[in-house]
């Protein structure tokens, strides 16, 4: 047996007995649970950002304050996130168990965040993030 099918077999002894630890099998199941629990809670949060009025008034208002800045606005989705950039800025809505929470970034590094009313009015929202202060 040569040294390298020694250590596969030691690597798959150890994988078999650390996949049947019971502590590791319980952490796991934990943290599963956790993990579906916060989704549950921000489930509604998530389907609100996404069918909103606010939403696609929000898009509307950055392309029209970007077109006059010469500025490109894209929007992207990461799952439940929605993603605008604007050269150096960004914009980020994320749902969260409390409601929708806004974080700006310019130039990559976060510069705030703010909470979000899907009531409010959404070009104030976008001239808060796109015009200069």
């Amino acid at each position: 047996m040569s040294f390298l099918d020694s250590l596969e077999n030691n690597l798959k002894a150890l994988e078999s007995r650390e996949e049947k630890d019971p502590e590791t099998l319980r952490r796991e199941r934990e943290q599963r649970e956790a993990d579906r629990s916060a989704a549950l809670q921000r489930a509604p949060h998530a389907e609100a950002l996404r069918k909103s009025a606010f939403t696609s008034e929000l898009l509307t208002q950055c392309r029209t304050i970007g077109h006059r800045q010469r500025v490109l606005v894209q929007f992207t989705w990461l799952g439940e996130t929605l993603r605008l950039d604007a050269k150096t800025r960004r914009l980020e809505l994320r749902p969260t168990a409390e409601g929708i929470l806004a974080d700006y970034f310019v130039d990559g590094a976060a510069v705030g965040s703010a909470a979000v009313d899907l009531a409010s009015s959404a070009e104030a929202l976008a001239r808060h993030w796109l015009e200069p202060v």
